[in-house]
């Protein structure tokens, strides 16, 4: 998880924003009055289940659809069909990245250049290099990897050397090292150039890894937000035991005051503070007892674990996929 702490003045104005932002389609409500703020150099990132209304925010940050209420706010700018000049230094990748599939990687990104009229000619040589291409620069799009083409993705959106970055599942069909590549490379962005970045992404541990601010979504609302810094804080954690006689020594530890039960592997999971912070003390409880542990853990749910138990605090089933 990121332990990097924004800068001071990062914390002062909203590079992205949005107010009491709605969207419906044909009765449906996609987005429910969400209202965020991403300031400069920090790295927000959407968690959510399938449908739950990432894209369509994003689509709506990017004025490639209108919401029936609210606003979006880029750089203090509204965002409008009107106001053209806010994208100058905004570089996005919204769900598939999108090529000519018939043209090489270089070629690609010398039309992007020209349709985003950047002028600087070594950007497309350092997009390159940065995102591992060069040695790809003569192969026809359609013949990437996926992982490549979604490197090739990335490239186009850090083209225009950008203030604002807003990408939709960066990694996605990236190998290990390259999900580590590009977690890199967007932390260098937002903690050493100040740039600001929103990402949605369904490796929910990579989120936790990058972010330095979590938004939960659901059904189109924004359920929770919290610094990465704090996750730790708000993630439950459980004494695993195992021994001889599971539900004897569970009897027992019930008529002292331990909160315990028995999970769905079987063993004994006990929630009291006390006993998380000094497992000895049941230790040596369960061995008076004739009971002597022959596991005894100590467990913190992860995000996935966390974000579940919040969706099922709403009522959705933890076997929905997430997006």
């Amino acid at each position: 998880m990121v332990s990097y702490k924004v800068r001071e003045e990062s914390k002062l104005s909203a590079i992205i924003q949005t107010k009491h932002l709605s969207k419906s389609y044909k009765g449906h409500q996609a987005v429910k009055d969400i209202s965020l703020r991403v300031n400069k150099g920090e790295i927000y990132g959407f968690i959510g289940l399938n449908g739950a209304g990432k894209t369509t925010i994003i689509r709506m940050l990017l004025g490639m659809i209108r919401p029936n209420q609210g606003a979006c706010y880029i750089n203090g700018e509204k965002v409008s069909l009107t106001n053209s000049s806010i994208w100058k230094k905004v570089g996005y990748m919204v769900e598939t990245p999108y090529s000519y599939p018939e043209l090489t990687v270089e070629e690609n990104l010398k039309i992007y250049g020209r349709l985003r009229l950047i002028s600087d000619r070594q950007s497309i040589a350092k997009v390159m290099n940065q995102l591992q291409l060069t040695k790809y620069a003569t192969k026809k799009a359609k013949n990437l990897s996926l992982g490549n083409a979604q490197r090739l993705g990335i490239a186009k959106a850090l083209l225009s050397s950008p203030e604002v970055l807003i990408l939709d599942e960066p990694v996605n069909g990236l190998d290990p090292a390259g999900i580590v590549e590009i977690r890199e490379l967007l932390q260098d962005l937002a903690f050493h150039k100040g740039v600001t970045i929103l990402i949605s992404s369904h490796i929910l541990s990579e989120v936790a890894k990058i972010a330095t601010k979590i938004g939960i979504i659901h059904e189109g609302q924004l359920l929770q937000e919290m610094e990465a810094t704090k996750l730790n804080q708000l993630l439950n954690q459980r004494l695993i035991i195992d021994c001889i006689d599971r539900r004897s020594a569970m009897s027992k530890l019930l008529a002292t005051g331990y909160t315990c039960a028995i999970n769905k592997n079987g063993f004994i999971e006990l929630y009291d503070k006390e006993a998380i912070y000094h497992p000895e003390t049941i230790s040596r409880f369960l061995v008076f007892e004739g009971f002597p542990p022959s596991r005894l853990t100590v467990e913190e749910e992860d995000l996935e674990s966390y974000f579940l138990r919040i969706i099922e605090s709403k009522g959705t089933k933890s076997n929905e996929l997430l997006s």
